[in-house]
């Protein structure tokens, strides 16, 4: 990271400032806005693992803590609590959608996914679902809106399960939840019959 400055808060610290933050429920990230103390040296991987200095976070408990404090802007990912705000790096999204619960059907249906971290959303138009083609091997990679423009990769054991309540409509093979429709892929690209 070129031009930034990297630093090496207390990681002690930011843990003791996050927990105050956050008693009660998520914290209010969106309403904080402190000064940017630099980069630090954490990453959260494609597989929603999170690294420090390089070695794994393996205390679900701090990784909880973490993810409750985790805000998006302008395309950077930060940990922020209201004195301060640090950079980390995400290889794709911050979250990992494990499983989701299916209620109703067709126009009616309800898809209510589960994070690795415990967070829950029902997509729908404040939580949209989205599919992206990696253009080299057209593999298709899912993602859910889960909060303040945080987004959840769909593991793939639930993106099957969803492709399996899918439809067709208008040209599109896709999936209803809170009364949208969410396009996956054209539907002449599957053999429907």
């Amino acid at each position: 990271m070129s031009g930034q400055k990297v630093v090496t808060p207390n990681a002690d610290a930011l843990e003791a400032s996050a927990k105050a933050a956050g008693k009660g429920g998520l914290p209010p990230v969106h309403l904080w806005n402190p000064p940017f103390c630099g980069d630090l040296d954490m990453r959260i991987a494609r597989d929603g693992s999170w690294y420090y200095l390089g070695s794994p976070i393996n205390r679900f408990e701090l990784v909880k803590l973490f993810s409750s404090i985790l805000k998006l802007e302008d395309g950077k990912y930060y940990l922020v609590t209201p004195v301060e705000k640090v950079g980390i790096t995400v290889d794709d999204a911050p979250f990992v959608a494990v499983d989701f619960d299916a209620s109703g059907q067709g126009e009616s249906q309800d898809l209510t996914f589960t994070t690795h971290v415990g967070d829950r959303a029902t997509a729908g138009p404040e939580n949209p679902i989205r599919v992206e083609r990696d253009p080299q091997t057209d593999e298709p990679s899912p993602y859910v809106h889960i909060r303040s423009g945080l987004e959840a990769l769909i593991d793939r054991k639930s993106f099957y399960r969803l492709v399996e309540r899918g439809v067709a409509r208008d040209g599109w093979f896709g999936l209803w939840s809170g009364g949208a429709f969410f396009r996956i892929m054209p539907a002449d690209e599957l053999d429907l019959a």
